[in-house]
């Protein structure tokens, strides 16, 4: 029996016609993205990731106030090797994807059509992947997806020393607009928000900033810090842990004076929306040296008095900071319960670049509990709890369970790979070859009767001169690997 997961269309784009009231109090017609609106509940801290994720429009509306910065990569990652040649945000995931499709995705869905596109480190592939698959897709006739790579210039020789850094440094392109907020979007995180509710929060409060907090993870460190906020829902302690040093690295309390007793802790999502004005200020008088935003300017804001608001998500969050964390969430979702992030959401889809692929091939294969993507070709083989990229080849006999395959960038014809024989093996997964707990990147050739197993049952191992490396019992073969006939790992 063969049980196949296939991804909605990669594409919509629908466009309705919204009033907009000129200074002059003459009406004028804007094309936006066509969402509909829902209620929202009493209270605007808590986001019920079980109710419509559908965005109420809002007046002034969010695409023309505010605008997305998102960060799609980052120079200290424990995604390596996966960002060897890629950053963060260009990771393929759930077989059609890349990391950052998510954090664009929930940009459309909340009808904000500014998104700015900071990247420095690998980028090469992400500025690609964004230019091609975002261009003027859903944003209206004035949105956009802008790619702002690091450069130099006469005041500044270097490269981006942060995210605070890197939005000092962009932000007379950022002001091009008349934007009254900035949404500050890490590119590598995977969940479903509906921006809409955080910016109600943030305007209803008169905060200068909010920091989206998430209430499944209290006990996790994500590495943006923790917040303890009171009763009214404003933050008056920060604190920050780095890797290898003391908890308290960063840390700052409110200059406001507060007799709240009733404290909660919360971890911070690394998601901020800041208003214009307080960004310039705290860039560029309060804070000019500054280089990153979650250890030197939100607690700064905090220390001199700015009003700094948490805004509770009690969705589904997964940072994917690490190897096993991107493992478990494509295992995730090759699996049929309410668990995980929801790549089949009709009503908030994620899109990303039609590659205008042909339909996957199947031969007399068993495939069960796995999400398959476009253009595979899979002959003879088992396949279970797996992940299968797109161009994926699997050869007859092949075995391949609870493992992530991230297929191939381009077709290699059968009359290539037959006058190949005798030297390194074919693109793909060869014959009689077995694939267990693993993550194979692009463009690898592993020969026939291959075993990809951990033998050793190693937790850590460093093996890049043969091709892999393993993290917490996961072995991960290196992008354009080649593993010979007969070969044990």
């Amino acid at each position: 029996m063969v049980i196949l997961q296939r991804c909605f269309p990669s594409v919509v784009s629908i466009r309705a016609k919204f009033p907009v009231t000129a200074s002059d109090g003459s009406i004028h017609e804007n094309r936006s993205l066509k969402l509909p609106s829902t209620t929202l509940p009493p209270s605007f801290l808590i986001s019920n990731s079980h109710q419509s994720q559908t965005p109420t429009l809002l007046f002034p509306p969010a695409n023309q106030s505010v605008a997305a910065v998102v960060f799609g990569d980052g120079h200290e990652s424990q995604l390596y090797p996966l960002t060897k040649r890629r950053s963060e945000g260009a990771i393929p995931i759930a077989a059609n994807y890349r990391l950052i499709d998510s954090v664009v995705s929930n940009c459309i869905s909340s009808n904000i059509s500014h998104i700015y596109a900071l990247t420095q480190f690998n980028s090469t592939s992400l500025n690609s992947h964004l230019s091609r698959a975002y261009s003027g897709v859903c944003l209206g006739n004035d949105g956009f997806v802008q790619v702002i790579a690091a450069y130099q210039s006469p005041g500044n020789n270097g490269w981006f020393q942060g995210t605070a850094d890197a939005v000092r440094r962009c932000l007379w392109v950022l002001e091009e607009y008349p934007m009254t907020e900035f949404l500050v979007l890490p590119g590598h995180h995977l969940y479903r928000m509906d921006y809409q509710k955080l910016i109600k929060a943030h305007r209803d409060n008169d905060a200068d900033i909010t920091i989206a907090v998430s209430v499944a993870r209290r006990l996790h460190d994500p590495g943006f810090g923790f917040l303890n906020v009171n009763s009214q829902n404003q933050v008056v302690d920060f604190r920050l842990k780095l890797e290898g040093k003391p908890f308290n690295v960063a840390s700052a309390k409110s200059s406001s004076n507060s007799n709240d007793t009733a404290l909660s802790s919360m971890a911070s999502m690394g998601i901020f929306l800041i208003n214009r004005g307080a960004m310039k200020r705290l860039l560029e008088e309060h804070f000019p040296k500054a280089n990153d935003f979650t250890s030197e300017v939100i607690p700064g804001a905090i220390s001199i008095g700015m009003k700094v608001q948490a805004y509770a998500f009690d969705g589904y969050w997964e940072d994917l900071r690490n190897i096993k964390a991107f493992y478990e969430a494509n295992m995730q979702s090759t699996k049929d319960a309410d668990v995980g992030y929801n790549f089949y959401d009709r009503e908030s889809p994620v899109y990303t670049l039609p590659r205008y692929l042909p339909p996957t091939q199947i031969t007399d294969s068993e495939i069960t509990n796995s999400v398959i993507g476009d253009g595979c070709i899979l002959n003879g083989c088992r396949i279970k709890g797996t992940v299968l990229g797109m161009r994926t080849r699997i050869g007859n006999g092949a075995i391949v369970e609870d493992s992530i395959i991230m297929g191939s960038t381009m077709y290699q014809t059968e009359g290539k790979r037959k006058g190949m024989a005798g030297a390194i093996p074919g693109m793909g997964i060869g014959e009689d070859t077995q694939v267990r707990k693993a993550i194979i990147d692009k463009n690898a050739r592993i020969g026939n009767n291959v075993m990809i197993i951990n033998k050793d049952n190693a937790k850590e191992a460093d093996r890049e001169g043969d091709g892999y490396v393993i993290r917490d019992g996961i072995l991960v073969l290196l992008p354009s690997a080649v593993i010979p006939d007969g070969t044990i790992l």
